[in-house]
């Protein structure tokens, strides 16, 4: 009997969810780059705006789930139209802003509007969309278009900034992201569920998983990254400002246009988004062939010896691009993992929801990293503090995954 027909890999499902998830991400990583001008125009203390930040992190992830739900019982679709209008509504009110309060209030409507058109829903779409065999792959290749965005997204707002106020940078990110509508008829019908997740209703997958020491393994662990990633992508740009060595008149940086700690800031975090472009296909990859919990914490350790080596060591244009493709490498890598982990033990029928919790933890952690790097910046006039923090708890995330069960609920049930 001849051998099935290997199932494709890049699917219309794939290139639609992977294109929404590069256009969210461009705008969502360019925050960082709005600290100095917005805090310069208003006199805003760095708390402040970190604030709206760190709010518009934690309504990410309170929707997450509730996006996820929401999918999965009146369509994808559904949730990626609604969040796409709430991200750009809540973009273009911002610009009005001119008070710390208002804007922290705005940014509830963005961050729910980032998590309709995120990875919660995204990568349930493209889960149960992919064969077995291309599944951990194809999250991969999702997870890395998210970086794909990260990698012009911050040049972009800094080259606006350059001939436009900040409110104006708003604007047209606010009407970008509905660009995010025009590929929604790529998403076709997902993967239909087994005849057993559909018996089981939501309510009875959910008290299974939280009353699962795994998943709540799976939840402490992903709040390291959430702390990580937002810190940086938040407060990185700033920092190099602020905090790295001058850069070289005739050198390669400056060769290349970089003449500036300002501007060598956003460029740290597009080429943090350009690494992690092969590093989260490769954990992608690296997923369907080996233990997933062991290579989180490997991603895990990895990551907390390179924030340690950077803060130890004089900061400098070199060891900011270093550090830079190192962490980028890392930088989503545990996305396809992590969301894989959960839809190999818990099944495809309520992944988007199963992540989405998941996923609020890794929120929580970005409220953390964004809030406390603006007021231990205030209370202290660097970020030394909290970046020791975040290497802490990356050290926590690796040794949490380690007794993680991973095997299919059912049968480790029995």
């Amino acid at each position: 009997m001849p051998n099935a027909p290997r199932a494709s890999l890049f699917t219309p499902v794939l290139i639609g969810g992977s294109l929404i998830l590069l256009i969210n991400f461009a705008l969502r990583a360019s925050f960082g780059v709005f600290q100095i001008p917005i805090a310069q125009e208003f006199g805003w203390p760095r708390a402040e705006f970190s604030l709206a930040i760190a709010i518009q992190n934690l309504a990410w992830g309170i929707g997450q789930p509730i996006f996820g739900a929401l999918g999965e019982r009146f369509g994808d679709r559904w949730s990626i139209i609604i969040g796409a209008f709430l991200y750009s509504a809540g973009l273009i009110l911002s610009s009005q802003a001119t008070d710390p309060a208002t804007m922290q209030m705005l940014e509830v409507m963005v961050g729910f509007g980032i998590a309709g058109t995120g990875f919660g829903v995204i990568l349930a779409v493209i889960g149960r969309a992919s064969s077995d065999e291309n599944r951990s792959l194809s999250l991969g290749i999702a997870t890395a278009a998210g970086s794909a965005g990260q990698v012009f997204g911050a040049p972009l707002a800094e080259g606006l900034l350059a001939f436009y106020p900040w409110q104006t940078v708003f604007v047209i990110f606010g009407v970008t992201v509905l660009a995010c509508l025009f590929f929604l008829p790529m998403l076709g019908d997902s993967k239909p569920a087994s005849r057993h997740e559909l018996e089981e209703s939501m309510g009875t997958v959910l008290k299974r998983a939280f009353t699962d020491p795994s998943y709540l393994m799976i939840f402490a662990g992903f709040f390291s990254c959430g702390y990580q990633l937002a810190f940086i992508t938040a407060h990185f740009p700033a920092m190099i400002t602020e905090m790295c060595s001058a850069i070289a008149p005739g050198g390669t940086l400056a060769s290349l246009g970089i003449t500036t700690t300002s501007a060598l800031g956003a460029v740290a975090i597009s080429v943090i988004g350009m690494a992690n472009i092969g590093g989260a296909i490769f954990a992608g990859w690296l997923g369907s062939r080996y233990s997933r919990k062991y290579l989180l914490a490997g991603i895990y350790t990895l990551r907390t010896i390179a924030a340690a080596a950077f803060i130890l060591m004089p900061i400098t244009p070199t060891s900011v691009i270093i550090f830079s493709l190192v962490m980028g490498a890392l930088w989503l890598a545990t996305v396809p993992l992590t969301s894989g982990l959960v839809a190999y033990i818990y099944g495809l029928r309520y992944m988007g929801t199963l992540y989405g919790f998941v996923f609020l933890s890794h929120q929580l952690g970005s409220f953390l990293g964004v809030w406390l790097g603006g007021r231990m910046y205030d209370a202290y006039g660097d970020y030394t503090l909290v970046w020791w923090v975040g290497v802490g708890v990356g050290a926590f995330s690796a040794l949490i995954h380690l007794p993680v069960r991973e095997a299919p609920a059912r049968l480790a049930t029995a």
